[in-house]
């Protein structure tokens, strides 16, 4: 059960982070530009690191 936790998981972290990294993406480089799309980009990027932190605490970390 683990381990496909740990590879469903982390399909969907890769998933996840291309979605929202692309969105950044066009955001910035489209009508917003770089500052308009700046704070969306902080804010994804935050996001992203809880996602990642998630993932590691619930399909990686060992328990007690």
């Amino acid at each position: 059960m683990t381990n496909i936790k740990r590879i469903t998981g982390l399909i969907g972290l890769g998933l996840l982070f291309i979605f929202i990294l692309g969105l950044a993406h066009s955001i910035s480089t489209g009508f917003a530009g770089f500052w308009g799309g700046l704070p969306f980009l902080i804010i994804a990027i935050a996001v992203l690191s809880m996602v990642a932190y998630d993932y590691w605490d619930e399909c990686i970390r060992k328990r007690d």
